[in-house]
C-alpha cells in the first residue's frame, strides 16, 4: 500500500482533485496564499489553452485558503464557497500558472476574497472575487 502524499506547508494529505490537476500551495500566512500548477496537457482546452474551469480552481482554492490560515495544524480551519466571480483577462504562455488571493474583509461567519491568476512570467491570466462561510471542524455528523 502506498501512503498519500503530505502538503509540506499544510500539513495535509493532499486531495484527490489537487493531486489529479498537480497543483501545490507555495505559500500561506494570514489572509494570504499562493499556488501554482505546472500546465500539462490534459489542463488544456480544445484551443490548446488552459481550460477556464482550471483558473476557476486555482482562484477558489487559493481564495477559500487565504481566509482560513490559523498558524496552528491541529486547529484547522475549513471554508466553503458561497459565490465566485471569476474574470478571464489573458492567455498563459508561460508553463505554470500562479494562484494568489488575499482575504479583503469579513466577519465571524463569512469572508470576502480576491485573486489573480498569472503565467510564470507575470502576465495576468484570470481574476476572482469570492464570498465563502467558515465551516466547523469539529462539528460532528448526527448518528
Amino acid at each position: 500500500m502506498t501512503e498519500t502524499p503530505r502538503d509540506p506547508i499544510l500539513g495535509e494529505e493532499i486531495y484527490p482533485l489537487q493531486r489529479h490537476l498537480g497543483f501545490r500551495m507555495l505559500d500561506w500566512r494570514p489572509d494570504f496564499c499562493r499556488f501554482e500548477l505546472p500546465l500539462q496537457p490534459f489542463l488544456m482546452n480544445r484551443y490548446g489553452i488552459p481550460h477556464g474551469g482550471i483558473h476557476a480552481t486555482l482562484l477558489d482554492t487559493a481564495m477559500g485558503f487565504a481566509g482560513c490560515y490559523t498558524g496552528d495544524p491541529d486547529r484547522p480551519q475549513l471554508a466553503m464557497t458561497l459565490s465566485l466571480t471569476v474574470n478571464f483577462l489573458g492567455q498563459a504562455k508561460g508553463e505554470r500558472l500562479i494562484a494568489e488571493a488575499r482575504r479583503t474583509g469579513g466577519g465571524a461567519r463569512t469572508f470576502f476574497a480576491e485573486g489573480m491568476v498569472t503565467d510564470d512570467a507575470g502576465a495576468p491570466v484570470a481574476s476572482g472575487t469570492g464570498v465563502f462561510r467558515y465551516r466547523s471542524s469539529t462539528r460532528k455528523a448526527k448518528e
